[in-house]
Protein backbone atom coordinates (compact mmCIF):
# COMPACT_ATOMS: atom_id res chain seq x y z
CA UNK A 1 0.00 0.00 0.00
CA UNK A 2 1.50 3.44 -0.90
CA UNK A 3 0.92 5.65 1.92
CA UNK A 4 0.54 9.49 0.70
CA UNK A 5 1.79 12.27 3.35
CA UNK A 6 0.41 15.42 5.09
CA UNK A 7 2.06 18.38 4.49
CA UNK A 8 2.87 17.81 8.51
CA UNK A 9 4.30 14.59 8.26
CA UNK A 10 6.41 15.60 5.46
CA UNK A 11 7.62 18.55 7.36
CA UNK A 12 9.06 15.87 9.84
CA UNK A 13 10.72 13.86 7.10
CA UNK A 14 12.69 16.65 5.90
CA UNK A 15 14.22 17.62 9.09
CA UNK A 16 15.51 14.15 9.01
CA UNK A 17 16.23 14.45 5.51
CA UNK A 18 17.98 17.26 6.37
CA UNK A 19 20.51 15.20 8.78
CA UNK A 20 21.23 13.39 5.90
CA UNK A 21 22.17 16.18 3.42
CA UNK A 22 24.45 17.72 6.06
CA UNK A 23 26.17 14.38 6.73
CA UNK A 24 26.95 13.66 3.27
CA UNK A 25 27.99 17.62 2.50
CA UNK A 26 30.39 17.43 5.76
CA UNK A 27 32.03 13.95 4.10
CA UNK A 28 32.96 15.52 1.20
CA UNK A 29 35.91 17.30 2.99
CA UNK A 30 36.51 13.95 4.99
CA UNK A 31 36.66 11.14 2.54
CA UNK A 32 40.25 11.49 0.69
CA UNK A 33 43.67 8.85 0.81
CA UNK A 34 44.73 7.17 3.83
CA UNK A 35 40.78 7.61 5.63
CA UNK A 36 39.39 3.84 6.61
CA UNK A 37 35.55 3.54 5.53
CA UNK A 38 35.02 2.29 9.41
CA UNK A 39 36.38 6.40 10.07
CA UNK A 40 34.18 7.83 7.47
CA UNK A 41 31.26 5.23 9.71
CA UNK A 42 32.62 6.98 13.01
CA UNK A 43 32.67 10.57 11.27
CA UNK A 44 29.37 10.22 9.74
CA UNK A 45 27.83 9.06 12.95
CA UNK A 46 28.87 11.20 15.56
CA UNK A 47 27.70 14.08 13.12
CA UNK A 48 23.94 12.32 12.84
CA UNK A 49 24.04 11.73 16.54
CA UNK A 50 25.11 15.19 17.16
CA UNK A 51 21.92 16.87 15.07
CA UNK A 52 19.64 14.40 17.27
CA UNK A 53 19.12 12.20 14.61
CA UNK A 54 19.38 7.95 15.33
CA UNK A 55 21.39 6.14 12.38
CA UNK A 56 18.40 4.33 10.40
CA UNK A 57 20.58 1.43 9.22
CA UNK A 58 22.24 0.18 12.03
CA UNK A 59 20.76 -3.17 12.74
CA UNK A 60 18.39 -2.87 9.94
CA UNK A 61 17.45 -6.68 8.74
CA UNK A 62 21.03 -7.06 10.59
CA UNK A 63 22.86 -4.85 8.61
CA UNK A 64 26.40 -4.22 10.85
CA UNK A 65 27.17 -0.46 9.98
CA UNK A 66 25.37 2.82 10.67
CA UNK A 67 26.09 3.83 7.25
CA UNK A 68 27.39 1.40 3.63
CA UNK A 69 30.28 2.28 1.80
CA UNK A 70 30.77 1.06 -1.58
CA UNK A 71 34.51 1.12 -3.15
CA UNK A 72 35.05 1.28 -6.52
CA UNK A 73 33.12 -2.00 -8.13
CA UNK A 74 30.70 -2.24 -4.96
CA UNK A 75 27.50 -1.22 -5.84
CA UNK A 76 25.85 -0.71 -2.84
CA UNK A 77 25.91 -2.00 1.01
CA UNK A 78 29.26 -2.29 1.35
CA UNK A 79 30.33 -2.28 5.47
CA UNK A 80 32.74 0.48 6.46
CA UNK A 81 36.16 -1.77 7.88
CA UNK A 82 39.87 -0.89 8.40
CA UNK A 83 40.04 -1.01 4.34
CA UNK A 84 41.63 2.39 3.63
CA UNK A 85 40.85 4.37 0.57
CA UNK A 86 43.56 5.46 -2.09
CA UNK A 87 44.42 8.08 -4.84
CA UNK A 88 42.01 7.55 -7.34
CA UNK A 89 39.25 5.86 -5.93
CA UNK A 90 35.19 6.35 -5.70
CA UNK A 91 33.32 5.73 -3.03
CA UNK A 92 29.97 5.64 -2.60
CA UNK A 93 28.15 6.65 0.89
CA UNK A 94 24.56 6.18 1.53
CA UNK A 95 22.89 6.35 5.15
CA UNK A 96 19.56 6.68 6.53
CA UNK A 97 18.61 8.76 9.37
CA UNK A 98 15.68 8.28 12.10
CA UNK A 99 14.04 11.41 13.63
CA UNK A 100 10.61 11.88 15.44
CA UNK A 101 8.99 9.12 13.61
CA UNK A 102 10.23 9.42 10.55
CA UNK A 103 12.95 8.29 7.86
CA UNK A 104 15.60 10.49 5.27
CA UNK A 105 17.71 8.41 3.12
CA UNK A 106 20.42 9.64 0.76
CA UNK A 107 23.65 8.61 -1.24
CA UNK A 108 26.57 10.74 -3.03
CA UNK A 109 29.71 9.10 -4.57
CA UNK A 110 32.64 10.75 -4.23
CA UNK A 111 35.84 11.00 -5.59
CA UNK A 112 39.39 10.16 -3.50
CA UNK A 113 42.28 12.94 -4.50
CA UNK A 114 42.54 12.60 -8.61
CA UNK A 115 40.10 10.13 -10.25
CA UNK A 116 40.31 8.53 -13.97
CA UNK A 117 38.03 10.40 -16.75
CA UNK A 118 35.89 7.28 -16.56
CA UNK A 119 35.06 7.90 -13.19
CA UNK A 120 34.65 11.42 -13.48
CA UNK A 121 32.12 10.64 -16.35
CA UNK A 122 30.55 8.30 -14.46
CA UNK A 123 29.76 10.34 -11.51
CA UNK A 124 28.47 12.95 -13.51
CA UNK A 125 26.36 10.81 -15.30
CA UNK A 126 24.63 8.59 -12.15
CA UNK A 127 24.03 12.12 -10.39
CA UNK A 128 22.38 13.64 -13.77
CA UNK A 129 20.45 10.56 -14.35
CA UNK A 130 18.65 10.83 -10.70
CA UNK A 131 17.91 14.24 -11.81
CA UNK A 132 16.73 13.18 -14.84
CA UNK A 133 14.55 10.67 -12.93
CA UNK A 134 13.49 13.49 -9.81
CA UNK A 135 11.69 15.71 -13.14
CA UNK A 136 9.49 13.26 -13.99
CA UNK A 137 8.12 12.71 -10.62
CA UNK A 138 5.15 14.77 -11.07
CA UNK A 139 1.14 14.24 -10.59
CA UNK A 140 -0.15 12.18 -13.05
CA UNK A 141 2.87 10.53 -14.37
CA UNK A 142 3.90 7.15 -13.16
CA UNK A 143 6.86 5.58 -11.61
CA UNK A 144 7.94 4.05 -14.59
CA UNK A 145 8.11 7.26 -15.97
CA UNK A 146 11.23 8.14 -13.63
CA UNK A 147 12.71 4.52 -14.25
CA UNK A 148 12.69 5.33 -17.73
CA UNK A 149 14.38 8.62 -17.88
CA UNK A 150 17.06 7.35 -15.66
CA UNK A 151 17.22 4.33 -18.01
CA UNK A 152 17.84 6.51 -21.05
CA UNK A 153 20.27 8.76 -19.75
CA UNK A 154 22.57 6.35 -18.46
CA UNK A 155 22.50 4.33 -21.64
CA UNK A 156 23.03 6.80 -23.83
CA UNK A 157 25.86 7.90 -22.32
CA UNK A 158 27.30 4.03 -22.81
CA UNK A 159 26.92 2.67 -18.65
CA UNK A 160 24.51 0.38 -17.48
CA UNK A 161 21.61 0.79 -14.59
CA UNK A 162 21.83 -1.97 -12.07
CA UNK A 163 18.45 -4.16 -12.33
CA UNK A 164 18.80 -6.40 -8.83
CA UNK A 165 17.84 -3.06 -6.59
CA UNK A 166 15.51 -0.68 -6.67
CA UNK A 167 14.37 2.77 -5.21
CA UNK A 168 11.42 2.98 -2.96
CA UNK A 169 8.66 4.39 -0.64
CA UNK A 170 9.80 5.89 2.21
CA UNK A 171 8.04 7.98 5.62
CA UNK A 172 7.51 5.92 8.68
CA UNK A 173 9.41 3.06 7.46
CA UNK A 174 12.80 2.72 5.60
CA UNK A 175 11.30 1.38 2.64
CA UNK A 176 7.31 1.37 1.57
CA UNK A 177 5.48 0.80 -1.43
CA UNK A 178 6.25 1.22 -4.48
CA UNK A 179 9.17 -0.11 -5.21
CA UNK A 180 11.45 2.98 -7.90
CA UNK A 181 13.46 0.70 -10.70
CA UNK A 182 15.96 2.58 -12.45
CA UNK A 183 14.66 0.87 -15.83
CA UNK A 184 11.59 0.20 -17.61
CA UNK A 185 9.36 1.12 -20.19
CA UNK A 186 7.46 4.96 -19.24
CA UNK A 187 3.79 4.72 -18.45
CA UNK A 188 3.48 1.76 -16.66
CA UNK A 189 2.76 1.20 -12.62
CA UNK A 190 1.58 3.07 -10.14
CA UNK A 191 0.74 6.97 -10.50
CA UNK A 192 2.18 9.78 -8.80
CA UNK A 193 0.19 11.64 -6.31
CA UNK A 194 0.96 14.72 -4.13
CA UNK A 195 1.87 13.46 -0.80
CA UNK A 196 3.97 10.48 -2.04
CA UNK A 197 7.76 10.09 -0.60
CA UNK A 198 9.89 8.03 -2.35
CA UNK A 199 13.98 7.88 -2.25
CA UNK A 200 15.03 7.80 -5.99
CA UNK A 201 18.68 6.05 -5.95
CA UNK A 202 19.88 5.16 -9.29
CA UNK A 203 22.93 2.64 -9.40
CA UNK A 204 25.19 2.93 -12.64
CA UNK A 205 27.50 0.30 -13.86
CA UNK A 206 30.39 1.37 -16.37
CA UNK A 207 30.48 -2.22 -17.67
CA UNK A 208 27.46 -4.59 -17.15
CA UNK A 209 24.27 -4.15 -15.25
CA UNK A 210 25.12 -8.29 -13.90
CA UNK A 211 26.27 -7.65 -9.48
CA UNK A 212 27.39 -10.59 -7.04
CA UNK A 213 26.69 -10.66 -3.81
CA UNK A 214 30.04 -11.10 -1.44
CA UNK A 215 30.40 -13.52 1.34
CA UNK A 216 29.49 -11.13 3.55
CA UNK A 217 25.84 -11.15 2.65
CA UNK A 218 25.50 -7.48 2.37
CA UNK A 219 28.03 -6.38 -0.14
CA UNK A 220 27.13 -6.07 -3.80
CA UNK A 221 29.85 -5.70 -6.98
CA UNK A 222 29.88 -5.73 -10.37
CA UNK A 223 30.02 -8.71 -12.30
CA UNK A 224 32.72 -7.66 -14.53
CA UNK A 225 34.69 -6.04 -11.53
CA UNK A 226 33.78 -2.50 -13.35
CA UNK A 227 33.34 0.87 -11.61
CA UNK A 228 30.06 1.35 -9.89
CA UNK A 229 28.13 4.67 -8.66
CA UNK A 230 25.46 5.76 -6.77
CA UNK A 231 23.35 8.79 -5.92
CA UNK A 232 20.24 9.25 -4.01
CA UNK A 233 17.71 11.93 -3.01
CA UNK A 234 14.30 11.73 -0.91
CA UNK A 235 11.63 13.60 -2.26
CA UNK A 236 8.29 14.53 -2.05
CA UNK A 237 5.71 14.70 -4.96
CA UNK A 238 3.88 18.08 -4.86
CA UNK A 239 1.57 19.84 -7.11
CA UNK A 240 4.44 20.65 -9.61
CA UNK A 241 7.95 19.77 -9.32
CA UNK A 242 9.34 17.39 -6.65
CA UNK A 243 10.52 18.25 -3.56
CA UNK A 244 13.81 17.32 -2.97
CA UNK A 245 13.96 16.97 0.75
CA UNK A 246 17.95 15.62 1.30
CA UNK A 247 18.88 18.63 -0.84
CA UNK A 248 20.90 22.08 1.05
CA UNK A 249 19.97 24.24 -1.25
Amino acid sequence: MIIIKTPEEIDKMARACRIVAETLESLKSFVGPGVSTREIETFAEGKILDMGGVPAFKGYRGYPASICTSINDQVIHGIPSQRRLNEGDIISVDLGVYLDGFYGDGAVTLPVGQISPLAKKLLMVTEEALYRGIEKAAPRNRISDISNAIQNYVEANGFSVVRSFVGHGIGMSLHEEPQVPNFGTAGQGSRLKKGMTIAVEPMVNAGGYEVNILNDGWTAVTFDGSLSAHFEHTIAVTDGSAKILTKLN
